[in-house]
């Protein structure tokens, strides 16, 4: 350190999107950037654009990012002077805070006192309760009389260590399930219950105090449409605050703040009902994934803030006014049509047109704009170790139809190749009519038709025309003998070329064939059809619109096909790796897997086979072997991506197999366990109760006892 509290290069605590934007506040200050990172992220855009960058051995979070001994010594090795822990791991560790200044680094934060009144949820709402904000009441799990409850970690957020309970059966297992999650998450296993109220919004308060007394509190945040409890969508202002509510809610927020002689980016959140009234939920000390929205409709720059604050610089006599709207959409890498599930793997294309800024608030005045902070990038892989989201989208406008529409847009013609996405989903809020309405309350999601979020039929078929159009002509470019005559060329014409594809909504086939003028599209031609015109296509039997129009092949290349459907012309862009192929268009985004003409016999599960879904390790078995399970029950948890997921049994039967123990580490595919289904139980039952029939029966007619195999 060259001086008290003078900060020259900073050590981020963090991975992802968090450390960039820490280093780009950074590299706009003059000031070195420290990357940490574990092995499975050593390839990753952070620890690139870090000027130095320390390893942390091994993959689990417990060892790595969690790990502050470890950070704290990656700090004075690479000469940083202080650390800003981002958000998430151990942005929330009073301990760590300590830890960072017993070693004579500067903490990018707010005072480690203050970190542990605010940051445990149940002693900040006893302080909250006592600066006279309404708060609901805490609940011991062993005083819980009424349903239904939500258990909640007392440390960190985004929905780790959730779990909501209607019943008193279901509150033992969602106590313990909710402990190991926050434990493994936040190094802190600390739980407690209160009220569940429906139909309640997600409401915060950013703050940003200094060490003079100055207390901002900024415009609030709707953060309303969340699943399992974590924040999808954010905005800035919320549709549902009144000016009179607005004030309310802010003068709350800084009581709060000043209760306690916070420092630094803070944030109050409440829960807002119907009526207008609000709760105090818990204060978040430490910088939120949304901070962007409150940046773009203020025009500031919270990290920048943060840094000042830091070296013991005052805030300006008061912030800059909220000007429009904002609304940030958190791109994950998870399929919402099958549970939310995660997804894990190599990131082949991630672009979003149009992008006025990266990890910064636009520079200037500026209406309307794009923003994109990114935590990955093509080549990047997504570790089943950490949290799925790959990257934060935020658009900001005059009105709130025009920044939803703006982002809508955006994400439509975005490329996203890789890991499945909830694109889609975040799509389809935003141009819902109740989210347009302002009417997304927290339980927004749990009626939104995500079976709806699968491509049409029609967008399939035409995704894998356009895929068997490529493929065949990259293969006709890719030729090294007779690369003048088309594939497939014949001087008669017989049967066309055929592609098969698996995607969302089964089989498709489509046949083609290379004619002197390029390439057609066919139906199954019966013998001695015709051959087509060049350029035009017959509707494929059983076409999915119905209507029997014609489709003319425009133009074909190895990355992409013009068809011209019903007069209109569509360009679908396509791209292949690892075995997959992905079909962009203004009709949708399709992923395809091509099927081979001649399949390999491949291992085929045991029917009642219970599958990993993703890379994960196992953290509890809950049903022993030969136990009668019914459908739906919980047979074992898996923990991935710092989040718990059962795996349950498909259909009601008995338990015959379970392959792994609590503490295996499973890869995605690999068979967990089997359940033999009712009729298949009962079946085998009777064959052996029939085998000990026989046996016996045997023994009797020869006088001895039945002697056991």
């Amino acid at each position: 350190m060259t001086g008290p509290g003078v900060i020259t290069t900073v050590l981020a605590a963090n991975r992802g999107e968090v450390a960039r934007r820490i280093f780009r506040a950074c590299r706009r200050a003059g000031l070195g950037c420290v990357a940490v990172f574990s092995d499975p992220d050593a390839g990753a855009p952070h620890v690139a654009e870090a000027d130095a960058a320390v390893r942390l051995p091994g993959a689990s979070p417990a060892g790595t990012y969690l790990n502050g001994p470890a950070i704290v010594a990656a700090a004075l090795a690479a000469g940083a002077d202080a650390v800003h822990p981002g958000y998430g791991f151990l942005s929330e560790d009073a301990g760590f805070a300590r830890a960072v200044q017993a070693a004579g680094l500067t903490w990018i934060g707010p005072p480690a006192d203050a970190i542990e009144a605010m940051g445990s949820k149940i002693i900040s709402k006893k302080l909250a309760a006592e600066a006279g904000v309404p708060v609901l009441p805490e609940l011991a799990p062993g005083a819980v009389t009424g349903y239904p409850v939500l258990v909640k970690a007392s440390a960190g957020g985004g929905g780790r260590g959730m779990r909501v309970v209607r019943s008193a059966d279901e509150l033992p297992a969602a106590l313990e399930s909710a402990r190991r999650e926050a434990q493994a998450a936040f190094g802190d296993g600390t739980v407690f219950c209160e009220p569940l109220l429906t139909g309640a919004r997600h409401v915060e308060v950013q703050v940003m105090a200094d060490s003079r007394g100055s207390v901002w509190a900024l415009a609030e945040r709707d953060c309303s449409v969340q699943r399992r409890y974590q924040k999808v969508i954010e905005e800035t202002p919320s549709p549902a605050v009144t000016p009179p509510l607005r004030a309310r809610l802010r003068a709350a927020a800084e009581s709060v703040t000043r209760a306690v002689g916070y420092l630094g980016a803070g944030t109050a959140e409440f829960l807002v009902t119907g009526d207008g009234e609000f709760f105090f939920l818990e204060f978040n000390t430490r910088l939120q994934v949304e901070h962007p929205v409150t940046e773009c409709v203020h025009g500031i720059d919270l990290v920048a803030l943060q840094l000042d604050v830091a070296q013991g610089l005052a805030l300006p006599p008061g912030p800059p006014p909220a000007s429009g709207h904002a609304i940030e959409a958190r791109l994950y890498a998870e399929d919402p049509a099958d549970g939310y599930r995660p997804a894990s793997g190599r990131v082949h294309a991630l672009h979003v047109p149009d992008v006025d800024v990266r990890f910064a608030p636009p520079s200037g005045p500026a209406a309307s704009g794009l923003r994109l902070d990114a935590g990955v990038e093509a080549g990047s892989e997504v570790s089943p170790h950490y949290d799925s989201m790959l990257a934060k989208v935020i658009a900001w406008a005059p009105t709130r139809q025009a920044a939803a529409r703006v982002l809508a847009s955006a994400l439509d013609r975005s490329l996203i190749h890789g890991p499945a996405t909830n694109r889609d989903l975040l799509a389809g809020v935003l141009r819902d009519p109740a989210f347009l309405a302002g009417q997304a309350d927290t339980s927004f999601l749990d009626g939104f038709d995500l079976a709806g979020l699968v491509p049409s039929g029609e967008a399939c078929r035409l995704a894998a025309t356009a895929a068997a159009l490529a493929g065949a002509t990259a293969n006709r470019s890719a030729a090294r003998v007779a690369a003048g005559l088309p594939g497939g060329w014949r001087n008669v014409v017989s049967q066309p070329q055929r592609a098969s594809f698996d995607g969302p909504r089964g089989r498709i086939e489509i046949a083609y064939r290379w004619s002197r003028d390029g390439i057609v599209v066919v139906p199954d031609p019966a013998p001695g059809t015709r051959e087509p015109a060049p350029g035009a296509m017959e509707p494929p039997p059983g076409a999915v619109d119905g209507t029997g129009a014609g489709l003319v092949v425009v133009a074909a290349a190895p990355g992409h096909v013009v068809l011209e459907v019903s007069g209109v012309r569509y360009r679908f862009d396509v791209a292949r790796a690892d075995g997959v192929v992905w079909v962009d268009s203004p009709l949708g985004h399709v992923t395809l897997n091509p099927l081979p003409r001649l399949p390999e016999p491949a291992a085929v599960a045991e029917p009642g086979s219970l599958v990993a879904p993703m890379p994960g390790n196992v953290v509890r078995i809950e049903a022993a072997v030969g136990q009668e399970i019914a459908a739906g029950q919980p047979v074992l948890v898996l923990e991935a991506m710092k989040m718990e997921h059962q795996i349950v049994a498909p259909a009601d039967g008995r338990l015959t197999q379970i392959r792994v123990a609590a503490g295996d580490q499973v890869q995605a595919g690999d068979v967990l366990a089997t359940v033999a289904a009712e009729d298949a139980a009962a079946e085998d039952a009777a064959a052996a109760d029939a085998a000990a029939e026989d046996g016996a029966a045997k023994g009797g007619a020869d006088g001895e006892d039945p002697v056991p195999a």
